[in-house]
């Protein structure tokens, strides 16, 4: 049967079934938008606490002034906690937040049919399950879709609105207004792991991951190159930390396999190891980082004691940012500088690869590799600065690059030898798998973009980012990784491959590809 089409001021009763942290989150937040919100938990004592917790945290709300009175009662008149399933027969809309079960979550979709009237709308919200499966438990699978929230469901503005195979249009429609209703902002994609947000998200970890496991850089020390160059909120380890390998560690296994082993997912023993080690995070006081009391401990950077170099020879790169590093060297009497050309026996060399490492450098401006060090020229010049060193890098060539690269207060990381560098790497990876779920038609350029950065807290959407970059560097970037390495992961997404021969912005639909 069809659905009605709700509006903004279409009278709406939801029920919430499981209230846990999510089940809370969405609840304080339906009943903030003035919809009347029924809680029930197989849990006899659970609804009744969920309804004390939000009342806490109400108060503090109101407390802080961000809540009048008036806004704490009228909200708290909204919601109502049930003792029996069978009190949700009046339900509107009910949302499923239970724990990530298949076979529980069916058995909840079965007495749900069995009591809610026909013009009801069914939601999940699966983080993890497809919805197809969990709607293949229902006499209705056209009345069931995905309304996948995240945790702290009021902070986080997004959610994500998943159709299975036979879901009706005007559900997710439905489904799309009440969002809004409730503040948030619907991204709607395909019934794919992950998502939109845990799929696009898989870039900044799993390459991270990679990077330290190729013994390039510390967990630090790449936490530091991405949090400050590339304006991330939290280092890749960090977010590890927070989250608990208990939690980030089986998703990521579970993408990579429902994937079908798909070479940009894959998972890393590192977690694995550190997993069935017991170090989580955060929660266990010890993971990629030591706590104490809830704080973070972790070393000061050392410093590499140096002299500025007497001559600096600049490889003519296109990507090179020449004209920052003339007056910075400017500063500095009696440092001559060149670009191009043969450079003098005494020069520090500074090329600046793009997917590639130093000794690709070396080899096409013939180079003398104890006097040559390579700078990322991705990351914001005035941000941090990236030194990567190759085997043969003399020491008091690459003091006199971090004395020169410092002198003006920017913090300057120095890593290992890489295809790539870190942010290079990273970036590349987070733009290229975001380009793929726009080629597969998952979601559009725009949902990926909100999604990613409403719910994962990046800078800019992948896909912004990748036109803000330049696609044709995304590419070279990827190209040359994977030449280098041989490795499937970092080939291209024709999605990113002919808009970049085309010109075409990455952010906008335009067109069929």
């Amino acid at each position: 049967m069809p659905f009605d089409r709700i509006t903004e001021s279409t009278p709406i009763t939801l029920g919430i079934v499981g209230t846990g942290i999510m089940g809370r989150g969405i609840a304080q937040i339906a009943a903030q938008a003035g919809i009347q919100v029924l809680l029930y938990d197989s849990n006899p004592t659970a609804a009744v606490k969920a309804l004390g917790e939000i009342r806490t945290t109400l108060h503090r709300l109101f407390e802080k002034g961000k809540l009048s009175q008036t806004s704490v009662d009228s909200t708290l008149a909204c919601l109502t906690s049930i003792n029996e399933l069978a009190g949700l027969a009046i339900c509107d809309f009910v949302v499923e937040a239970i724990f990530e079960n298949l076979d529980a979550k069916w058995q909840v979709i079965r007495d749900l049919e069995g009591i809610v009237g026909s013009n009801c709308i069914i939601a999940t919200n699966t983080s993890s399950l497809s919805v197809t499966s969990i709607a293949a438990a229902a006499t209705r699978p056209d009345r069931i879709a995905g309304w996948h929230f995240f945790n702290p469901v009021p902070l986080m503005k997004v959610v994500e609105i998943i159709p299975g195979l036979r879901t009706q249009d005007q559900v997710t429609n439905n489904l799309a207004t009440l969002s809004q209703r409730i503040g948030h902002y619907p991204v709607r994609c395909q019934d794919t792991p992950g998502f939109i947000v845990n799929h696009a998200g898989r870039g900044y970890v799993t390459e991270a991951l990679r990077i330290v496991s190729e013994g390039i850089a510390d967990f630090a020390t790449v936490d530091r190159i991405l949090r400050d160059g590339l304006g991330f909120r939290m280092g890749p380890f960090e977010l590890l930390d927070l989250t608990g390998l208990d939690v980030s560690h089986p998703v990521m296994e579970q993408i990579y396999h429902q994937f079908y082993q798909e070479p940009r997912f894959r998972p890393s023993p590192i977690t694995r190891q550190r997993l069935d080690g017991g170090v989580l995070g955060r929660k266990t006081g010890l993971g990629f980082y030591t706590y104490k009391n809830g704080i973070q401990l972790v070393d000061d950077e050392i410093a590499i004691q140096g002299h500025i170099p007497e001559s600096l020879w600049l490889a003519p790169d296109v990507d090179a940012p020449l004209a920052q590093i003339t007056e910075l060297a400017a500063r500095h009497k009696g440092l001559s500088v060149a670009v191009g050309g043969v450079p003098s026996v005494q020069a520090l060399c500074v090329v600046f690869p793009m997917g590639e490492d130093v000794t690709d450098s070396i080899a096409r401006y013939q180079l003398h590799p104890e006097r040559t060090v390579a700078l990322d020229p991705i990351t914001p010049f005035n941000k941090r600065r990236t030194l990567m060193k190759n085997p043969l890098t003399a020491e008091n060539a690459l003091a006199s690059a971090y004395e020169l690269f410092s002198s003006d207060g920017v913090p300057v990381s120095v890593i290992k030898e890489s295809a790539g560098f870190v942010a290079q790497r990273v970036i590349a990876s987070i733009v290229n798998i975001a380009s793929d779920i726009a080629q597969q038609r998952l979601a559009t350029p725009n949902d990926i973009d909100m999604a990613v950065r409403l719910g994962l807290g990046y800078p800019q959407g992948p896909l912004s980012w990748g036109t803000s970059i330049g696609p044709s560097r995304i590419v070279r970037i990827l190209e040359n990784m994977n030449e280098f390495y041989g490795d499937p992961r970092y080939r291209v997404s024709p999605w990113l491959k002919r808009r970049m021969r085309l010109n075409i912005s990455l952010n906008e639909s335009g067109g069929a590809q």
